[in-house]
Formats: C-alpha cells, sequence, structure tokens
C-alpha cells in the first residue's frame, strides 16, 4: 500500500487534478561480486540505504546511480567495448543518450562505491582507487566541478563499456512529483577495487545475497522501491557474477512503468511486467 502522502497524490492524478512532471533520464548499476565460500553460493549485491531526508526515496535501499549529467554525453571521452550507437540499439534510444546513460552508469558508481570501470588500455582495469588522489578526483565529480571527461583525460582512461550489461528499464509512476527514466546495468565488482562507504547519499551500504534481499523486503525489514525490489527477484539464482552479464545479453529489455490502483480508501502499486 501506498503512504499516505503519494496515495493523495495518487488520487489527485485519478481525478486529474496533477499532471506528470517529465521524467529525468538516468542510468543505476547493480555491481556484484562472488559471495563469501559456502554451501550457499552465488553472489551479493552492493546497495545503499538513501538518507531519510533524501527528496526521492527516502529510507529505500537502492544500487549505485543518478540522473544524467549533460556533459555525460560528450563525445571525447576514450571509450573501449560496445560504441555507443550499439548501445543505442540495445538501449532503444539514440545514440548520444546511449553514450550518456553509458557515462553516467559509470560515473555514478565512482561517485556512489568507489568502483571505476576504466582502464589505460582496452584490456585493463583500474587496479585501486582508493588514495587521497582518487578520493579528492571522486569528490569533485560529486560536486559537479569536473567533468567525466576531464576526470579520464586526467587520468589517461578509457571508458571499459564492455564491463556493463544492460539489465532493464523502469520508470517512476507518473503521479510521482519526482520522475526518473532510469536503465538499469549490471557489473562485475573489477579484480583488486574494492566498495568504500563514500555516498553522501546513503546512510548505510552492504553486500547482500539478492535473495537475503527479496526475503528481508517480504519481512518489512528491507524498504525499497519496486525496480530493487524486482531486480534482487530476478538475480536471485545466479550462481556467478559472470553469470549475470550473459544472462542481460539475452534479456528483452522494455520499459516498466508501475502504475496506482485506487481500492476504496486505499491505493496501491501495480507492476506488470512482460
Amino acid at each position: 500500500m501506498l503512504p499516505p502522502d503519494l496515495s493523495e497524490r495518487a488520487r489527485a492524478y485519478a481525478r486529474g487534478e496533477q499532471r506528470p512532471v517529465r521524467p529525468r533520464d538516468a542510468a543505476t548499476v547493480v555491481l556484484l561480486r562472488a559471495a563469501p565460500a559456502g554451501p550457499a553460493g552465488g553472489v551479493e549485491a552492493y546497495l545503499l540505504r538513501r538518507h531519510r531526508q533524501m527528496s526521492f526515496a527516502a529510507g529505500m535501499y537502492a544500487f549505485p546511480g543518478g540522473g544524467v549529467d549533460p556533459r555525460d554525453a560528450d563525445t571525447t571521452i576514450r571509450w573501449c567495448g560496445p560504441a555507443p550507437r550499439d548501445w543505442a540499439e540495445r538501449l532503444s534510444c539514440d545514440e548520444s543518450l546511449a553514450r550518456a546513460l553509458v557515462c553516467a552508469a559509470v560515473r555514478e558508481t565512482f561517485e556512489e562505491s568507489g568502483v571505476l570501470l576504466a582502464g589505460t588500455t582496452p584490456d585493463t582495469v583500474v587496479p585501486d582507487t582508493s588514495g587521497d588522489d582518487w578520493e579528492q578526483d571522486r569528490r569533485s565529480l560529486v560536486a559537479k566541478e569536473l567533468g567525466f571527461a576531464d576526470f579520464l583525460v586526467r587520468r589517461d582512461l578509457m571508458l571499459r563499456s564492455d564491463l556493463l550489461a544492460a539489465w532493464s528499464h523502469w520508470i517512476t509512476p507518473e503521479f510521482e512529483p519526482r520522475r526518473f527514466d532510469t536503465r538499469f546495468f549490471v557489473a562485475v565488482l573489477p579484480s583488486g577495487q574494492h566498495t568504500r562507504d563514500v555516498s553522501g547519499e546513503a546512510d548505510r551500504v552492504a553486500w547482500l545475497r539478492p535473495a537475503d534481499v527479496v526475503s528481508g523486503a517480504d519481512a518489512g525489514e528491507l524498504a525499497m522501491l519496486p525496480p530493487t525490489y524486482v531486480t534482487m527477484q530476478e538475480m536471485s539464482a545466479l550462481q556467478d557474477p559472470a553469470a549475470a552479464l550473459t544472462v542481460a545479453e539475452s534479456r528483452t529489455i522494455t520499459p516498466v512503468e508501475p502504475a496506482a490502483t485506487i481500492d476504496g480508501d486505499r491505493a496501491y502499486l501495480t507492476v506488470e511486467l512482460g
């Protein structure tokens, strides 16, 4: 059931008293690693719990991600892996937006976890991003004092788009006051790199098994929006991180937009998956 504020907004929208705002293009990344050795096996996903003071998804568990910065479409960014035109076909958008979405995915992952999907050559990945100089650059990116293209040039790096795979496409419901048109990607934690609790938007970060995320949400212990819950359901059966990339390549990506269902004095969010 929707909380009271959103329930009332959904009712107002249903009565024609509210108009939908235009969703902002965004990208989010499900960062995976192998679960600790044991009989269960499988994978763990990196999640952040957003501060309760945030204007969107406050107190919710989510993956690293955020809105596209206009500078993410910079054509001077050194690039290896599938080209923007290939991503445009996969993501069902134009080439400029595809470039921006992939760059936003890599940039936001670095900003919110300290993990960078880039290397000095097409077959290398930055081995470590934990130094003070890296942290200074990360903070400058978060503050938008530094563009992603300039950051890569400064470091003599190229974006590794081949380390990402597209997973799904979700659009915030029309009655929401803040809306995002979000492409979900999946990536494997590069060897040698480690996540850091660096996001100013989160009050907790954790590596969790997808099945545990789902059960925690079902028990009311972990709050999250439908895209996070559904994504963790879909990844619960994965036995190793690399399998996620293989599975992603075979998925059909169509936009999913939850809607409000009004039932008497209650309002529910419904999701129709393709």
